[in-house]
C-alpha cells in the first residue's frame, strides 16, 4: 500500500519505519527541516518538507494516489484537517488520525475520520486490516501478535489456477496449513495443486502477511 504519513516526530518516524518493514510504501510529510534531514539519513523513503494541512503539500506528496493517509502530529486539529483534506479533495479512501486528547476521539469520528487511535502498533495493524483489499482474513493472532493464522479465499479465474504449491515463491516464514475445496479438506504437500475458489489456511509471521498478498497476487 502507498501511505502518506503526516508528522515526522517519534511516532511518525517509527510508523514509517514499521510500514516500510511490512512491505508498504510510506511517504512522509514533515514541517521541520532538521527532522526531515534526520529521517532522510535513516530511511530510504520519499520525504516532503512542508505543512500537511495544506493542499499544495498534499498534492506534492501525490495524496491522490495514496491508499491511506495517517496524520500523527502533536496537534489534534492538524491531524483532523490533514485527514479531511485528503478525503474530500484527494479522494483518499482511508484516513487515520492520532488523537492526543482522548476527549477529541468521538468528535473526530463524527467529522469523518475513519480510524482514531493513539498506539503506533495498533495503527499499522488496523490499517492493514481495514485498507488491504485482498482476500486475506486474519482469524487469530499468536505469540502476542508476532504471527497469525489467516484465511485466504482464491478468486474465480485465479491467475495461479492449477499451480502446485512448490511453484509459488511463498515467504520463508509462511506455511499453508490446509486447503478447503467444497466439502474436502486437504493437508497439503509441495505437490498439492490449488484451484480457483479454494480456501487456504495460512500461518505466517505478522510482518509477512502483506507479502503473502503480493506473492499470491490477490490484490
Amino acid at each position: 500500500m502507498r501511505i502518506v504519513v503526516v508528522g515526522g516526530g517519534k511516532v511518525g518516524y517509527y510508523l514509517v519505519k514499521t510500514l516500510q518493514e511490512h512491505g508498504h510504501e510510506p511517504v512522509l510529510i514533515e514541517q521541520d527541516r532538521r527532522t526531515c534531514r534526520n529521517v532522510a539519513n535513516e530511511l530510504d523513503i520519499p520525504i516532503i518538507c512542508g505543512d500537511g494541512t495544506t493542499i499544495e503539500v498534499l498534492d506534492n506528496a501525490y495524496a491522490q494516489d495514496a491508499d491511506a493517509i495517517i496524520s500523527v502530529t502533536g496537534k489534534d486539529e492538524n491531524n483532523l484537517i490533514a485527514c479531511q483534506l485528503a478525503k474530500k479533495l484527494f479522494n483518499v479512501s482511508k484516513t487515520v488520525a492520532k488523537v492526543n486528547n482522548p476527549k477529541n476521539s468521538e468528535v473526530m469520528r463524527q467529522l469523518g475520520i475513519d480510524i482514531v487511535i493513539s498506539s503506533t502498533e495498533n495503527i499499522v495493524r488496523l490499517l492493514e486490516r481495514e485498507v488491504d483489499t485482498s482476500a486475506i482474513k486474519r482469524l487469530v493472532t499468536l505469540n502476542q501478535g508476532q504471527s497469525s493464522i489467516s484465511e485466504v479465499k482464491l478468486p474465480e479465474h485465479y491467475v495461479f489456477n492449477g499451480y502446485r504449491l512448490s511453484e509459488l515463491k511463498l515467504p520463508q516464514q509462511c506455511v499453508i496449513i490446509s486447503i478447503s475445496r467444497g466439502s474436502e479438506i486437504i493437508i497439503p504437500r509441495g505437490n498439492a495443486v490449488i484451484y480457483s475458489g479454494d480456501t487456504l489456511l495460512v500461518m505466517a509471521l505478522e510482518k509477512e502477511v502483506h507479502n503473502i498478498n503480493k506473492v499470491l497476487k490477490l490484490a
